[in-house]
């Protein structure tokens, strides 16, 4: 099987962590991180273009050195540079990478100032108050250190949803054309569309004889076995992804994909629903007083001997949802082909990697109407954030775009600081200038959640505010969610015409499903954006649409599927 863009992504990934630990280079460590996020928004296979001997050179950020190692990576599955760095790095600063709040510099500082070189010391430094004392460190970082270090004894590896789903798709696939296969489905929290997933659940009917465990156990990506059975096997892929093959009959194929598509509690729901009944509700179907099977082969059945309608996966998390299907109340989802444009992107400009022409290109290409081209303000100098004069610059060549580009608009728009006064980045005549202004943190993220939510509230006290973009300003496994009273925010929004954005950035997917659901029910609608820097991450729409299903969100309740003439209305205050 072939290596996967996302495998790739992690191995620059990593180096870029192992590099930064080791105070290498900055500009080296930038070229490996801006690598990583090339490869994962590329919407073709790198294995394919090295399979057809295309110049990966040609890639943005993709110079001929890390063409090369892209070339070796796919063709042997590894990277003897990661070896050779892997070695040079102690176990177990590599495992302190794995504490969400410790980059790869403030792990250093720790190693300098405290020793410390592993989770055992991280723990002990910081139950002595040592932390608190290294530079860049204080009391309350302290105390969420040990948080997270408790968490993380809890907690087993889960990946984002985004970095299995090549894998995913392409052992689902490879598992169909084998002979004797019937039927194929993925289940568990990957199907329910769960931002991260612990491990994959694969059900599978099959012929007798059919081989399909032999098949399964020699799928390329697979680095150890667990357990091989006749009717359930587990292996670990070279990911540390763990894959649960279970081989059912077609006859309670149904009950099985919906047992394991779970969740546990909508399961045990279920479950008691039947036992009301006077039924037995399992992973074979359901089965009367005698013992008669007369439900399982579909999931519909299932749901309909209970008298409701067919459950998205996305919603099965015992939230309402076999209230409101028994009622015939479900919500109608909003589907990707809802979406008329996308409300947040960056090109060159600022930190993106294509040019606004290409990005525009892109964007027709997919069938948008509209796309928001929003670079970042002056304040974020590292993302390449823009002036005023650079902003005005950039609007005249957005202007002169679109006189010549047809079959999409590009609005002007900004990603604009919201500083910790919150004041906005950027001088009140030049936002006048704008289609679409999005305000974001991107700074004072350990404000406590009184100052936080009152920084965005006076944000959004600005007649140019429109949407507050990524408004947690979390990154899964990286940095916690800010401090916020989100129900104070969202009615604030509605009070001033104002938006939250649902950021589809795999990292992010920031609204969470939770806010998703509380601002459809204040009557708040969500933009759905991908916040792309490059043309291939125009496509993370899809992982945004997930997040709005799994918050309950209609097309209605999405600001983004409206047309250009009632968009522009909307985001008029």
């Amino acid at each position: 099987m072939a290596v996967s863009n996302s495998e790739i992504a992690a191995v620059f990934e990593r180096i870029a962590d192992l590099l930064e630990i080791q105070g290498d280079n900055p500009f080296r460590i930038r070229a490996y991180r801006n690598a990583a996020r090339t490869v994962q928004g590329l919407s073709r296979s790198l294995a394919d273009m090295v399979a057809k001997d295309e110049a990966l050179e040609e890639l943005p950020t993709i110079g001929k050195d890390l063409a090369a190692k892209i070339r070796e990576i796919v063709k042997t599955g590894s990277l003897r540079k990661l070896s050779q760095l892997e070695s040079s790095v102690s176990p177990g600063m590599v495992n302190l990478l794995k504490v969400p709040g410790l980059g790869p510099k403030r792990l250093r500082k720790l190693r300098d100032y405290l020793n410390v070189h592993d989770l055992d010391t991280l723990e002990k430094a910081a139950r002595q108050g040592r932390l608190r004392q290294v530079p860049g460190f204080g009391a309350k970082t302290e105390k969420n250190i040990l948080r997270e270090l408790q968490d993380l004894q809890l907690r087993t590896r889960r990946f984002l949803w985004a970095e299995v789903e090549d894998l995913a798709e392409q052992l689902v696939a490879y598992l169909r054309r084998q002979p004797g296969v019937k039927q194929v489905e993925m289940a568990g929290s990957y199907r329910r569309r769960r931002e991260t997933v612990g491990d994959l659940d694969i059900l599978v009917s099959a012929s007798r004889g059919s081989g399909i465990m032999d098949a399964f156990i020699g799928f390329a990506a697979v680095e150890r076995v667990i357990s091989r059975g006749s009717t359930r096997s587990t292996v670990v892929l070279r990911t540390g992804l763990q894959v649960d093959l279970r081989v059912v009959p077609q006859v309670s194929f149904g009950a099985a994909w919906h047992y394991f598509t779970g969740s546990k509690a909508h399961n045990i729901a279920v479950r008691v629903m039947g036992i009301q009944r006077g039924w037995k509700v399992n992973e074979y179907g359901i089965f009367d007083k005698e013992g008669q099977r007369i439900a399982g082969r579909t999931e519909k059945e299932i749901y309909s001997l209970m008298g409701m309608e067919w459950i998205p996966p996305e919603l099965r998390e015992k939230r309402g949802e076999l209230e409101a299907a028994a009622e015939g109340r479900l919500p109608r989802l909003i589907v990707e082909e809802d979406l008329r444009g996308d409300l947040h992107c960056h090109t060159t400009r600022s930190d993106g990697q294509d040019s606004l022409e290409a990005m525009a290109r892109a964007a027709r290409d997919l069938g948008h109407d509209y796309l928001a081209i929003t670079e970042h303000s002056q304040h974020l100098r590292v993302a390449g954030g823009l002036t005023a004069d650079e902003l005005l610059a950039h609007c005249d060549a957005i202007d002169a775009l679109n006189e010549r580009m047809k079959g999409i608009r590009l609005l002007k728009g900004l990603e604009v600081d919201i500083l910790e006064d919150g004041s906005l980045d950027m001088p009140d005549q030049v936002l006048q200038r704008l289609d679409i202004c999005l305000g974001a943190i991107h700074s004072g993220f350990s404000l406590a959640a009184d100052q936080q939510t009152e920084r965005v509230i006076r944000a959004m006290d600005h007649p140019a505010f429109n949407v507050l973009a990524h408004p947690t300003a979390r990154l899964m496994g990286r940095r916690a969610a800010c401090a916020l009273d989100m129900e104070r925010i969202m009615d604030a929004a509605l009070e001033r015409g104002c938006y939250l954005e649902l950021n589809a950035q795999p990292r992010r997917l920031d609204l969470n499903d939770v806010y998703c659901r509380m601002a459809k029910e204040r009557g708040l609608k969500v933009a759905l954006s991908t916040d792309a820097h490059s043309t291939g991450q125009l496509s993370y729409q899809r992982y945004g649409v997930a997040q709005a299903r799994r918050g309950w969100l209609e097309k209605k309740d999405v600001l983004n599927t409206a047309d250009l003439k009632h968009l522009l209305r909307a985001l008029r205050r």
